[in-house]
């Protein structure tokens, strides 16, 4: 059965740090460019980060550019989030999700399909 499992999310007090991982199981991960989604109570689905198939290409959004890393183990069939320098506004419930669209990934929505179920990320002092 494909899917993608996301793990990793908490509560982490603002600065502190925390990795996401996002797990594939079901069909071969570095066939696909894998982008990284948040969102937040009334707020739309945003891109966040993406990784291209190959790991070679990766994109941010410019909130969280310096701050977040996305890196790709395909040996392992997983893609990791690690989010240091936390901000209350990171608060959301993060999503991977593969790109049927373009190997080299983006931050549209759109372009992706098959979604995980989300892992929490709470950042409260």
């Amino acid at each position: 059965q494909l899917q993608l499992v996301e793990s990793g999310g908490g509560l982490v007090r603002p600065g502190g740090s925390l990795r996401l991982s996002c797990a594939a199981s079901g069909f071969t991960l570095d066939y696909y460019a894998i982008g990284w989604f948040r969102q937040a109570p009334g707020k739309e689905r945003e891109g966040v980060s993406c990784i291209s198939k190959s790991g070679g290409t990766t994109n941010y959004a410019d909130s969280v550019k310096g701050r977040f890393t996305i890196s790709r183990d395909n040996a392992k069939n997983t893609v990791y989030l690690k989010m240091n320098s936390l901000k209350p506004e990171d608060a959301a419930t993060y999503y991977c999700a593969r790109n049927h669209f373009n190997g080299l990934g983006s931050l549209r929505v759109y372009e992706y399909t098959s979604w995980g179920q989300g892992t929490q990320v709470t950042v409260t002092s």
